[in-house]
């Protein structure tokens, strides 16, 4: 069976996975990726759609970076839904709490932003493939220590499945049209 290959505002949870602070000071492009992923954010508050946030052993990696917090405490003073899960696992799907919260959600699609794209990003994008989610993953709000493992990891996940795109792409997916108050506000955060 082909892959959803379009996200669905009603369908999908916005995962971003271990944008932590001493994880985003090893990255290449982190303010890109940061900036990409507080976006993507911005525009899940702003269509209802709910948010998944997890954080890989915060002990030893900090907690969300200072960017992201402050783009996930404004989506949830306009309402968001966002649940934070601390985890060990690489892949998400191999934290219990990932799980239930997914199951709570009762939503078949994720959309996927965070670090490293070769680790965390490609296992949980194969597990969710396994899962049967349709899995969309956010390349520049993606990221690795270096470019190559964030290409070949990319690489990787088309080929099994995953659809490939960009948050640009997502937000408009997600608005889906315009002459509505949502574009306007769209049109506001991409031009940030």
């Amino acid at each position: 069976m082909p892959p959803d290959t379009v996200a669905r505002r009603d369908d999908a949870v916005l995962v971003v996975v271990d944008e932590q602070e001493r994880l985003v000071a090893a990255m290449d492009r982190r303010e890109q990726v940061l900036a990409a992923s507080a976006r993507l954010v911005r525009v899940a508050a702003l269509v209802g759609m709910p948010i998944v946030v997890t954080r890989q052993y915060p002990k030893g990696l900090g907690d969300t970076d200072p960017v992201l917090l402050e783009a996930l405490r404004r989506a949830q003073s306009e309402g968001a839904s966002v649940s934070v899960v601390d985890k060990v696992a690489f892949d998400c799907f191999g934290d219990v709490g990932f799980v239930e919260e997914l199951a709570h959600l009762e939503r078949r699609q994720i959309l996927i932003a965070g670090m490293e794209t070769h680790i965390c990003i490609t296992q949980t994008s194969l597990a969710g493939i396994r899962e049967g989610f349709g899995v969309h993953v956010v390349a520049d709000a993606c990221c690795s220590r270096d470019d190559a493992s964030h290409a070949i990891a990319l690489e990787r996940m088309r080929g099994a499945g995953a659809v490939v795109t960009v948050a640009e792409s997502i937000m408009y997916e997600l608005v889906g049209e315009a002459a509505t108050d949502e574009f306007r506000e769209l049109l506001k955060i991409v031009k940030e």
